[in-house]
């Protein structure tokens, strides 16, 4: 009976040693997945960050383009309505004559 009592004991001590082995390398791994999860939590601010850093670019574009296009639309009307005016200025001096 004394045998059985020790063996047990000792079963039970290596499955003690076991568990705490599976508990550290356990431990272990939580710890590398939380520093891999910081990094993934700072990569993802970073490209949000950035994100709306473009999207505010891109909105400043848009505005840019809307003017310069309108810029240029009045710059040729513009120019279409100086060529009106000279045309109807000689048709007023072919009438004075």
């Amino acid at each position: 009976m004394m045998n059985t009592d020790f063996d047990q004991i000792e079963r039970l001590k290596k499955n003690i040693q076991t568990l705490e082995v599976f508990y550290q390398r356990l431990k272990q791994e939580n710890e590398t997945l939380r520093l891999e999860k910081k990094e993934v939590e700072k990569k993802t601010e970073l490209l949000e960050y950035e994100i709306s850093e473009l999207k505010q670019h891109y909105e400043t574009l848009k505005l840019a383009k809307t003017i310069t296009s309108s810029s240029k639309d009045a710059h040729e009307a513009k120019i279409k309505i100086n060529k009106m005016v000279r045309d109807i200025e000689m048709c007023i001096g072919l009438l004075n004559k």
